[in-house]
């Protein structure tokens, strides 16, 4: 099975009481805000995100509102690792 691509992002804001439950917005690089349910199965943590912290994104979905998250957690220090190992990839097959 293939792995899915992760996307690092910053959590921008919290909402607690959503409509639908409680999620958040968090900005990626690549995709832009993209928002997540703080409910399990889709957030994978006990505690709760806030705003400024760095969160890992899989399984992305182009929803009408825009993109979401089918499963965050915390950033952890190896997701930096595995980052920079697949961009100094990306800069050593391109030169």
């Amino acid at each position: 099975m293939q792995e899915t691509q992760k996307y690092p992002a910053i959590v921008q804001k919290v909402f607690p009481h959503g409509r639908h439950g409680p999620y958040a917005k968090a900005r990626s690089e690549t995709l832009g805000t993209v928002t997540f349910s703080l409910d399990q199965p889709v957030w994978q943590e006990e505690g709760r995100p806030q705003e400024g912290m760095w969160v890992v994104m899989e399984d992305i979905r182009r929803k009408r509102a825009g993109w979401r998250a089918e499963k965050c957690r915390f950033m952890r220090p190896e997701d930096t690792t595995e980052a920079t190992s697949t961009t100094d990839k990306r800069n050593t097959d391109n030169g």
